[in-house]
């Protein structure tokens, strides 16, 4: 894809840049200061560059890391494309994340650089397009929601076993509890979560104040109705549409979960998405997604392929 392309209507200048999300020892994450009298100079970035006419993005990120930071991609695949318009141009942001690289990374135009811990990348400055960058670099690729008929006693002997199994972002789902009761098994599982997972909670948003440290997961419904306020954690949303994709962006929440992309027993009704119609819809979204719906671990490459931040799941996730 060319770098830069007028488009058919309006003519409007897309510039196309490859970009990296490098990850070196202990998951840091390397930015790079853009120089001062550059376009949003002063402000961190994730490296890389334009995408030369007729380059494949893969080639381009290979050829400005070397060029930038002296190191050779050895793995590396998508994460994010991101699109954000500027009064004079528009600009595609196509990001891929670099888990092996070879060489010492550094400055090679004398542009300073850091190596982050993912959880301190937003108290950097960026360009306002590379918030969804910031937040999909922190994300992981696996999502938990817990399945509902369990008692709150074995919803949280289930969690604990999802914790030692490394999961790190869970939606705590118990639709038979009634309110009393889910309130007070958030509270057990915020204790069981703290330090190692992030946990996200459903139901009415005025209970945000009890749990002030939670994400929260609105329902299709939720995003039709006026946001007062965020919580003091993640936001995320479900979508099933292009519609609901655009209130989702629309009300600024940090991810989604885009289901159902096959049939599933916990949603025998609901029409199947496809995975080709899953993958359409992610191109036109600008959020970390989440793709759900009779899906397990060993689908996570067809989703990351298919531009999703990686899967969500209930019984394929929930340890035996």
């Amino acid at each position: 894809m060319p770098s830069t392309a007028p488009e058919a209507a309006g003519m409007t200048l897309v510039v196309h840049v490859a970009a990296a999300v490098i990850r070196g020892e202990q998951q840091r994450i390397l930015i790079a200061r853009r120089p001062v009298g550059k376009h949003q100079g002063g402000l961190w970035e994730f490296p890389g560059g334009k995408v030369e006419p007729g380059e494949s993005v893969e080639s381009a990120l290979a050829r400005e890391l070397l060029e930038e930071l002296g190191i050779t991609v050895e793995a590396a695949r998508p994460l994010i494309k991101i699109r954000h318009d500027y009064p004079d141009k528009s600009v595609l942001l196509d990001v891929w994340e670099v888990t092996r690289f070879a060489g010492h990374a550094h400055g090679v135009e004398g542009q300073p650089v850091a190596w982050v811990m993912p959880e301190a990348l937003p108290g950097y400055r960026f360009p306002e397009a590379n918030l969804p960058i910031i937040n999909a670099a922190r994300l992981p690729d696996r999502y938990l929601i817990t399945p509902e008929g369990l008692t709150p006693q074995a919803l949280l002997e289930g969690l604990a076993r999802a914790l030692a199994q490394g999961v790190r972002l869970v939606q705590l789902r118990a639709p038979g509890l009634d309110e009393a009761s889910y309130r007070e098994l958030a509270r057990q599982a915020l204790v069981l979560c703290q330090g190692r997972a992030w946990l996200m909670l459903k139901g009415p948003l005025h209970w945000q104040d009890e749990f002030p440290e939670a994400g929260w997961h609105l329902t299709a419904r939720q995003l039709r109705e006026p946001l007062q306020r965020r919580p003091g954690g993640w936001l995320a949303a479900s979508c099933h549409s292009e519609e609901e994709l655009r209130l989702a962006a629309e009300a600024g929440v940090d991810f989604v979960t885009l289901s159902p992309v096959q049939s599933t027993a916990s949603h025998p009704g609901s029409p199947a998405l496809g995975w080709e119609q899953a993958s359409a819809l992610l191109q036109g979204c600008r959020l970390p997604a989440y793709l759900l719906g009779g899906l397990g671990p060993q689908m996570l490459s067809r989703a990351l392929a298919a531009g999703a931040q990686g899967v969500a799941g209930i019984r394929s996730f929930w340890p035996a």
